[in-house]
């Protein structure tokens, strides 16, 4: 449903599979088709929407963000094809057209295709996001979730003049405000009490894991374009992205926000602000947490103003076991085509797909990423290095191949 009321159908989930040999694995890919908008006048040196070959860089808007590693793991099938060998596995592929849209219909087809589809799947692979560094390749084994808030203070549904009321009011952004001021300080630690008690306590194994990483901290604080961040180290920089919650404040609605003065009184405000969740956090719990927290700083303002809170959006982090057996295939694989041992990362952002297959299924999750931090997804200019790509393909091949011998 659009926002001006018009209805359009949703496209078409593809479902695909080859092979069904008991005796072999079957691995699920899940990728997407849809893009981000983009436009040429935005900043993009080359046509957005025509794949362009630039000093090794492939551009385009899909190049990476998903178009790239849906075709990667399509070589890497058709290789096996074309030499006339055997396919170390049964292939399934799930290729939808509305994830950037937040993946509307997909939840319902998993749950409707759970005992058909992917009653024989046994392994799900994901490559929607990117490696941390330009150098090294990576695994990723979490995600973060997200809930998302809006806390309305109102008065009348007119505004006031400054002059004429100003004084004699509680004035709703005064309140909104001071609520939104509650939530976070400046070290970027959560104010609202008990949000901490559900998150997963850190482990010696956990803490190693950030040691080995490849992160340029001054090589990344420059890409970033600040002039430092709130923590000092490697170690705390990740683990504030990914184990530890954070809250962002994104918005007022119903602000005076154009250019020049205007003496206005809003008399309905609405902030929105958000908060990624982490192991073991559960969103029903951070609702409740949120509200009483809110009604709390509200009611000792003392306010004549009406205030109400909601939770218009609420995922759950996602984890997987790195013991998988998938896991351990993946990092053979990324040994013989790149020659190291990967990065095993999280993602701060929300992939809710991730959550819906492990939940629904039942089964082991993994994403496996074939672009580098700077590919610029959802940016202009963006696209993914053909050395990736190439290598990329290798790799979903070696994977096929490392998946075979340790299935059984």
């Amino acid at each position: 449903m659009l926002p001006n009321g018009q209805s359009l159908p949703i496209p078409p989930i593809i479902l695909a599979e080859l092979g069904n040999d008991p005796k072999k694995p079957t691995v699920c890919f899940y990728g997407h088709l849809d893009v981000q908008p983009a436009r040429q006048e935005d900043g993009w040196l080359t046509d957005p929407y025509t794949l362009t070959e630039v000093d090794g860089k492939l551009y385009g808007r899909g190049a990476t963000d998903n178009k790239g590693p849906v075709l990667a793991w399509i070589n890497a099938v058709s290789t096996f094809r074309s030499l006339e060998e055997d396919l170390p596995v049964n292939i399934k592929f799930v290729i939808e057209g509305m994830e950037e849209a937040g993946s509307v219909g997909l939840e319902e087809l998993v749950r409707k295709e759970k005992d058909q589809f992917f009653s024989s799947v046994d392994y799900i692979v994901i490559s929607d996001n990117l490696w941390l560094s330009q150098r090294k390749p990576a695994l990723t084994y979490g995600t973060r979730g997200n809930s998302y808030f809006r806390v309305e203070v109102r008065c009348r549904d007119q505004d006031f003049h400054s002059g004429t009321f100003g004084g004699i009011l509680s004035e709703p952004m005064a309140d909104l405000v001071a609520l939104l001021g509650s939530l976070v300080d400046s070290s970027g630690h959560i104010l609202i009490p008990g949000i901490y008690d559900q998150v997963a306590p850190l482990t010696e194994e956990e803490r190693k894991m950030y040691e080995a990483i490849d992160l340029d901290l001054e090589e990344y604080r420059k890409s970033v374009q600040v002039k430092r961040f709130l923590f000092d180290t490697k170690e705390e920089i990740l683990m504030h992205l990914w184990r530890y919650p954070s809250l962002s404040i994104h918005g007022i609605e119903g602000a005076f926000d154009e250019p020049g003065a205007k003496t206005v009184i809003p008399g309905q405000v609405i902030g929105k602000f958000s908060i990624r969740l982490v192991p073991h956090m559960n969103t029903s719990v951070v609702e409740k947490q949120v509200k009483q927290h809110l009604e709390y700083i509200f009611s000792k303002r003392n306010s004549s103003n009406q205030m109400a809170v909601s939770m218009t959006l609420g995922l759950q982090p996602w984890i997987a076991n790195i013991k998988d057996k998938q896991y351990l295939a993946a990092k053979r694989a990324i040994k013989t085509v790149f020659g190291t041992e990967p990065d095993m990362i999280r993602d701060g952002s929300t992939i809710p797909i991730a959550r819906i297959f492990q939940d629904t299924i039942q089964k082991s999750v993994m994403m496996l990423p074939l672009g580098t931090v700077d590919d610029g997804e959802h940016s202009q200019n963006e696209k993914i290095n053909r050395w990736n790509y190439i290598e990329g393909s290798k790799l979903f091949a070696a994977f096929f191949l490392e998946m075979a011998k340790l299935h059984y």
